[in-house]
Formats: C-alpha cells, structure tokens, sequence
C-alpha cells in the first residue's frame, strides 16, 4: 500500500483491522474484551437465534402456542434471554394481516433474537412514515401486499418489544427445522419482509 492510497479505498476488512489496531495500540480497547463483544454478537445476540425461534414455532405447534401466548418465556426455553429481550410480544402474520415492527420515539428492538438494529430502523423517515404510509414504505423496500391484507404497525417501546412469526413459505413442509432457519431474514421478523419459498 502506497502512502497516497486513500484508505476510502481499501477493502473495509483492511480499514477495520487498522481501527482495531490504533485502538489497541492507544490502549482504548482491551483485545480480549473486544473479542468477547465479537463473539457474542457472532454466536450469542443476532437474527440466527430468531431464525431458530420461528423455525420451532413452525415445526412444533405447541411451541408455536406458547411463543404467541408468551414470546419471552418461550423463547427463553431455546435458551435466548438478554439485555433488550425481557419483554418481547410475538406477532403472527397471516395473508389476511400482515405486522411490521417500527419504534417511533427511539430504537427499541428485540436484540437476543435480531442483533442490533439496523440502520434504516433507526432512521427517522422510516420511523415517521411507516406508521403513517405503511403500505407504501413496504413497497419501497420491495414487499408488495395484496390491497385486501391489513397492515398492523406495532411499536415497540421500553415496555414491549415485538417480533414477528413470518408466515410459512409453501413447498417447505419436508425441510428440517435448521433447513427453515436458514431461509428466515431479520427484515422478515421485522416484517418489512417475507420469508421467500427455496
């Protein structure tokens, strides 16, 4: 790498492990604390553990009961609590009525089963403009629902914090509950999204 190089350019793995480094180096950052935080974001916290969460609830139907009668303490039965996740209410979409998840006064979001909020979630036009033009915002980012399927905006608060059971792609009902897990996205369990048929 040449001194004119400008870092705007190189590869972002590059950039990172350069921050990483002056970080270090500064003594701003402990590596082992950092590599823990790594760790529980990659194996711990994210949206592979809501995949798994829907992925029961459509495989087993007595899970399914107990998630949408008490999204917290059944989830935690898989083993998933945490920080952001004390009170989550779970939300069952359907062809007649479909759910999306929005926090208007901050960012609020289930982070045990999501991970951390992604930006446009934060963002103050989606935050306004979901709640008042849902159907609209759908279609922007790429979900076209029939005009007859009612649009539910759930806002989640300190208090409750909502995740959604997408509805069940056809032609998957000989697919194991890990095959299901990896076709289920967090903008799915957002809502701003379907899980799509393999």
């Amino acid at each position: 790498m040449s001194e004119t190089t400008p870092v705007a350019r190189l590869p972002i793995e590059l950039r990172t492990e350069a921050l990483e480094q002056l970080l270090i180096e500064r003594g701003l950052v402990d590596p082992s604390v950092m590599d823990k935080f790594i760790q529980t974001y990659e194996t711990s916290v994210g949206p592979m553990n809501g995949a798994k969460v829907i992925a029961k609830a459509w495989t087993d139907p007595e899970y399914r009961a107990r998630l949408l009668a008490g999204g917290t303490a059944a989830i935690a039965e898989l083993g998933i609590k945490g920080p952001q996740g004390e009170h989550i209410v779970v939300v069952e979409n359907t062809p007649q009525r479909h759910n999306v998840i929005v926090c208007t006064l901050c960012s609020c979001y289930p982070w045990p089963v999501l991970g951390l909020p992604p930006s446009w979630y934060k963002d103050p036009a989606y935050r306004a403009r979901v709640v008042r033009a849902p159907r609209a915002v759908l279609a922007e980012m790429g979900l076209e629902l029939p005009a007859e399927t009612e649009i539910v905006v759930r806002d989640s608060s300190s208090e409750v914090r909502w995740l959604v059971l997408p509805e069940r792609p056809a032609g998957t009902e000989d697919m194991s509950e890990d095959e299901l897990a990896a076709l289920v996205t967090r903008d799915a369990m957002v809502g701003v999204a379907k899980v799509k048929t393999p």
